[in-house]
């Protein structure tokens, strides 16, 4: 069975920091690509960030770029996604993927 669990969002003013965890079972994070994504209601949904198979970070939006960071640990078999200087605007349902699965998601919300 594969499943992807996120957790970690929540109410934050503009200026703060959030880090998303997406817990996996069924295989392992460390030999597979992940990614996360958010989406706004009623768009698709938008890649943010790319953990390959060899554990580089890439395909990060313009959007968060130099504010978010995705990393792992395969230890805990997550995936991270740490939020810096959050914005209005990144207030969304945040999800994490492998392939053609996918997690619930997770709302962050950013207001003052």
């Amino acid at each position: 069975q594969v499943q992807l669990v996120e957790s970690g969002g929540a109410v934050v003013q503009p200026g703060g920091s959030l880090r998303l965890s997406c817990v996996v079972s069924g295989f392992s994070v460390s030999n597979n690509v992940m990614d996360w994504y958010r989406q706004y209601p009623g768009k698709n949904p938008e890649l943010l960030a790319t953990l390959t198979s060899y554990n580089v970070a890439t395909n990060y939006a313009d959007s968060v770029k130099g504010r978010f960071t995705i990393s792992r640990d395969n230890d805990k078999n997550t995936v991270y996604l740490q939020m810096n200087n959050l914005k209005s605007e990144d207030t969304a349902v945040y999800k994490c993927r492998h392939y053609v699965h996918w997690g619930q998601g997770t709302q962050v919300t950013v207001s003052s």
